[in-house]
C-alpha cells in the first residue's frame, strides 16, 4: 500500500454535515450543526469538556445516530448506515489496542475479521507499519512500547483497512506535554502524505491551531465559528471564541462617539482609542452600545513619551515570568489586570516590579466584539 496509491483512492471524499441535531432527552448535545470538510482535509474539532465534539465524531462513526439532519460522506447519505458499513476509521482516547495481541496482530484484526487471505494480510501489516515509522515492531506487545508509539500502532490498525475517513478522538491526551507536540506533527505529516480526510477532535486550543487546516469551534453544542487557525485568532466572531482560542486581555467598552470615518471607544478603567469606522461593524458611532474591548498579550508594547496612536495607559508592573522568547507581565491599571507578552532580547534590560510604565497598543490589534463581559 504505498502512499500515492492512498491519496488517489481518497481523492473527491468530504464529509458534509446539514442540519444535525441530537438530545438525550430533555438534554440537547447537538444544535443544528452543519459544516463542510473538504476532501484530504485536516479538520478539528475544538471546545470544552460538554461541547458536543466528542457526540458529533461518533456521529460522524455511526455510534451515534441524530435525531435530526443529514450526513454525507463523499455525497453518499450515511445517516442510515451502521458503523462497519460507512468505511470511516477511528483511532480512539486509549488507543484501544489488545494487550494479549502482539502488534502485527492488533493491526491485522480488522482484515482478518474482513477475511482477507494470510499472505495478503502479512504484506499490509508490513505496509502500514513502515508507514508509521514503526517496522520490525510486529512482534512486540503494546506494553513494550511507549505511549507515542501505541498511538501509532493505534493509527496503523485503522489505516490497514484503507477507511474513506479518519477520526482521532483526542489521540495525544495521555502523552506528556513534549511527546504531544513531536507526535502531534508526525501524525500531520502522516496525513499530508496519504491525503485522507481527517476529522481530529481536542479541547487543547493549541495543538488544534498546531496541526488542523481548519477547525469549528463548539459550545454547548452549537458552532460559534468554523475558519484557519488564524482566522480564529485574528478575527474570532464572539467573546466565547476569543477567551476559549488563544490568551487574550478581554474589558468592557462603550462607543462614545463619533467622527467621519471614525469611531471613539471608552474603554472602562483604560481610556479612549479612535478606530476606523469599518473596524466596528454593526454598532452605531456615538450609541452609546456597550462592546468587549479585546487584545492579544503579544500586542502590548511599550510606549514612548509624546502622543501615540492607539490604546495608551500607564500601568504598575505586577509579577514577570520568564518564557525564553518573551516575557510575561501582569501589569496592574487601578482594578484592572492587563497581560504583556514583550519580547526578550538577550541581555536587555528587563521590567522591575513595581515600576510604572507607560504602553500602548495599536488600533489594529484592538478587537471589538458585540457581547460585552458580564
Amino acid at each position: 500500500m504505498s502512499a500515492a496509491s492512498v491519496g488517489e483512492r481518497r481523492t473527491g471524499v468530504g464529509i458534509e454535515i446539514d442540519g444535525v441535531s441530537l438530545a438525550y432527552g430533555a438534554t440537547v448535545v447537538l444544535r443544528d450543526v452543519s459544516l463542510l470538510i473538504a476532501p484530504g482535509e485536516f479538520f478539528a474539532l475544538l471546545g470544552p469538556s460538554g461541547s458536543g465534539k466528542s457526540t458529533l465524531l461518533r456521529l460522524l462513526a455511526g455510534f451515534n445516530r441524530a435525531n435530526a439532519g443529514r450526513v454525507r460522506i463523499a455525497s453518499l447519505d450515511v445517516a442510515a448506515l451502521p458503523p462497519w458499513q460507512r468505511d470511516v476509521g477511528m483511532v480512539f482516547q486509549n488507543y484501544a489496542l489488545w494487550p494479549h495481541l502482539t502488534v502485527g496482530e492488533n493491526v491485522a484484526f480488522g482484515l482478518e475479521e474482513r477475511r482477507w487471505p494470510r499472505e495478503r494480510i502479512r504484506a499490509r501489516v508490513r505496509d502500514v507499519l513502515e508507514l508509521v515509522s514503526l517496522k520490525g515492531y510486529d512482534a512486540r506487545r503494546p506494553g513494550q512500547l511507549s505511549g507515542g508509539q501505541q498511538q501509532r500502532v493505534a493509527i496503523a490498525r485503522t489505516l490497514a483497512i484503507e477507511p474513506r475517513v479518519l477520526l482521532l478522538d483526542e489521540p495525544l491526551s495521555n502523552l506528556d506535554a513534549k511527546l504531544r507536540a513531536s507526535t502531534g506533527l508526525e501524525l500531520k505529516r502522516l496525513q499530508r502524505r496519504l491525503g485522507i480526510t481527517t476529522v481530529f477532535v481536542t479541547h487543547d486550543q493549541q495543538e488544534a491551531m498546531t496541526i488542523a487546516d481548519r477547525l469549528a469551534v463548539l459550545d454547548q453544542g452549537v458552532i460559534q465559528q468554523v475558519g484557519t487557525p488564524r482566522e480564529l485568532y485574528d478575527a474570532p466572531v464572539n467573546r466565547f471564541v476569543a477567551e476559549f482560542v488563544g490568551s487574550i486581555n478581554l474589558y468592557a467598552g462603550r462607543v462614545a462617539a463619533g467622527a467621519t470615518g471614525t469611531c471613539t471607544l471608552e474603554v472602562d478603567g483604560l481610556g479612549r482609542v479612535a478606530l476606523p469606522a469599518g473596524r466596528v461593524t454593526g454598532i452605531v458611532a456615538g450609541s452609546g452600545a456597550k462592546v468587549a474591548i479585546a487584545f492579544r498579550p503579544h500586542a502590548v508594547r511599550l510606549a514612548g513619551p509624546g502622543p501615540v496612536e492607539g490604546l495608551a495607559f500607564e500601568a504598575e508592573v505586577g509579577t514577570t515570568e520568564f518564557l525564553g522568547e518573551f516575557v510575561r507581565h501582569e501589569l496592574i491599571v487601578g482594578a484592572l489586570r492587563v497581560v504583556a507578552d514583550l519580547p526578550h532580547a538577550r541581555f536587555a534590560e528587563a521590567q522591575t516590579a513595581g515600576a510604572r510604565v507607560r504602553f500602548v497598543v495599536a488600533p489594529g490589534e484592538i478587537l471589538v466584539l458585540a457581547d460585552p463581559p458580564r
